[in-house]
């Protein structure tokens, strides 16, 4: 995967916390000197997640409930009571992060396709398509994490939406 360009606004303090965080994650799947599985590819797009969930937050073309929610999966990311913990499972522990970032990406999406499509393209950092990466990892999610994975993350955020 090529380097990701963060957008012309980002201070350098920003790239640089975001470089060092996938290059932390490149680091820790090349220890064993195996072979990537498929899901290091997409836990290497978390910080360009990450990025895109703050991104959104704070446009102001994004209505006060869907900043609530992106917000929420930001709070996900920080929290120690996690589906799968990056403190004991290393980068691995990042997938329920992805996939719950998915998730609301793909329901913001689709609230109100064109327009919200266009905001989630414009403020994307990563090379990839993002609308692509979004419906593979969710394709992708039981086989990564386990089946059952994507159903008890939507159940835990249809239960904090309420």
């Amino acid at each position: 995967m090529s380097q990701p360009q963060l957008p012309e606004g980002s201070d350098q303090k920003q790239k640089d916390y975001y470089l060092q965080l996938r290059d932390k994650v490149n680091q820790w799947f090349e220890k064993d000197g195996g072979d990537k599985p498929e899901y290091a590819n997409y836990i290497l797009l978390v910080p360009d997640f990450f990025y895109l969930l703050v991104k959104l937050t704070l446009d102001d073309r994004i209505p006060a409930i869907d900043k609530a929610k992106f917000a929420g999966v930001i709070a996900y990311f920080f929290s120690p009571i996690d589906v799968l913990p990056e403190a004991l499972i290393g980068p691995l522990g990042y997938l329920d992060d992805l996939i719950l970032t998915c998730y609301v990406l793909n329901l913001y999406i689709n609230q109100e396709e064109e327009a919200n499509k266009a905001v989630v393209m414009e403020l994307w950092p990563g090379d990839q398509d993002v609308l692509i990466t979004i419906q593979s990892v969710l394709q992708k999610a039981d086989q990564w994490a386990g089946s059952g994975l994507l159903n008890k993350l939507k159940d835990a955020y249809n239960r904090l939406r309420k």
